[in-house]
């Protein structure tokens, strides 16, 4: 046997057998060194284990997940609701829009999906069923709107793109606020429309003293995303020194400000945030030795001959790696995922005239569906995890919005300029 197949067979037993991604791809590595013929010394895994992480600007990913953890626990998810609730909640199915918009602010703090969904979804989701919207309907909503937490700016997967396609972060950064507006208008239009056919109640619409007061309450959790991006763009700071920045500011916030994260709060927020951590840096590492190997036996060599000859033209590669990366993101956890599939599709893209920061952003919102699609679904399992409701009973819920975001990555990948537009 081959090694190659030996270690995609190796990878995918331990995944059926529930062995975490990161140890999968370990042993995966580890047996295919020792059981085949490859030509790697087995000393070559401590080296890149140790050498993967040791990069400055994957130091942005601890520090933006305990910003969003803190932010998470702070109070801030509450005031960025009662902003946009009360600019849209009195239109129809306004609850759900203004969960949606929220997911989206918070997108713009935490970069990351599931931090989202529990942030926004242990507020909303019972606000939504007082008001009349079935709890499936809203949980569903929550989940898809989670989606967008990876592609507004902060996000880890661009990150960790960034690292591996040695492109810009920033741009990556730039390029990600288009396609996750679009996401998030995607969403509104099948929350209206479900609330149309369902006659769900509006709210009484605020008044202009209303809306200030919500303004001026949540004036501060407004300004994060304005400091953070500001400062990259501005040239004051790196993303990675941008993470920091965020974790002090959301801690003054929240402990000073708002007073709602009190300090015995920070020991879970930080044992938590670790936790979220290490996972991900573990990822990093095994999916580097998985890669070395992939490369050693020139499976991307061999996997861009196969796409090219079924077709060389850029619609038709686009439409390929659309579907195998929405079948890749239903398995296969997103950080391992950018990381193993950059260096074998990157290439190709590229060669074929699509711009890499382009096809990052593809990548990014592509498997950024993988959250609410079994059996991985990540999404689905926090927000199942706080309303209770079976996933089945989400996932029935949750196709129309599914079909509208896959409609959204078509059109952000057949139109570059949505993403390149600020570059």
């Amino acid at each position: 046997m081959s090694p190659a197949i030996f270690l995609f067979a190796s990878l995918i037993i331990f995944l059926l057998l529930s062995v975490p991604v990161g140890f999968s791809l370990i042993l995966a590595s580890v047996l295919t060194i020792l059981m085949t013929d490859i030509n790697l010394p087995f000393n070559l895994i401590t080296q890149v284990l140790i050498t993967a992480n040791d990069s400055f600007p994957l130091m942005a990913i601890p520090f933006f997940i305990l910003a969003g953890d803190i932010m998470g626990k702070g109070g801030i998810s509450q005031r960025l609701f009662k902003v946009a609730n009360s600019f849209v909640g009195h239109y129809t199915g306004g609850f759900a829009i203004a969960a949606i918009l929220t997911a989206m602010f918070f997108a713009a703090i935490s970069g990351s999906g599931p931090a989202t969904v529990a942030a926004i979804g242990s507020i909303m989701i019972p606000e939504m069923v007082k008001r009349g919207y079935d709890k499936a309907f809203a949980t569903a909503v929550v989940a898809a709107a989670g989606t967008i937490g990876i592609v507004i700016p902060p996000s880890i997967p661009m990150v960790i793109y960034g690292v591996s396609a040695n492109v810009s972060i920033g741009d990556m950064f730039l390029s990600g606020i288009m396609p996750g507006v679009l996401m998030g208008l995607g969403l509104i239009t099948w929350a209206v429309l479900y609330a149309k056919k369902n006659k769900f109640e509006k709210s009484a619409k605020a008044n202009m003293k209303e809306r200030l007061q919500a303004i001026n309450e949540g004036k501060w959790a407004l300004l994060m995303p304005v400091i953070i991006l500001g400062g990259i763009y501005g040239g004051i700071f790196t993303p990675t020194e941008a993470a920091v920045v965020a974790v002090i500011y959301g801690f003054i916030l929240s402990m000073f400000v708002y007073r709602e994260l009190k300090w015995k709060d920070l020991i879970k927020v930080t044992m938590d945030s670790s936790i979220t951590t290490g996972t991900i840096m573990i990822i990093v590492a095994a999916a580097a030795i998985f890669g070395r190997i992939l490369a050693l036996e020139q499976i991307p060599n061999q996997i861009a001959q196969a796409v090219t000859s079924i077709s060389d033209n850029p619609i038709i590669f686009l439409l390929i790696v659309n579907l195998l990366l929405i079948v890749v993101g239903s398995f296969m956890e997103t950080i391992a995922a950018v990381i193993i599939l950059t260096p074998i599709l990157l290439p190709l893209a590229t060669g074929l005239g699509v711009d890499p920061v382009h096809f990052g952003i593809i990548m990014i919102v592509n498997l950024s569906l993988g959250f609410i699609t079994p059996p991985l679904g990540l999404n689905l399992f926090v927000a199942s995890g706080i309303s209770g409701l079976k996933i089945e009973q989400i996932v029935k819920k949750i196709m129309p919005g599914f079909l509208a975001l896959i409609l959204v990555l078509l059109i952000i990948t057949y139109v570059p300029g949505i993403s390149l537009i600020f570059l």
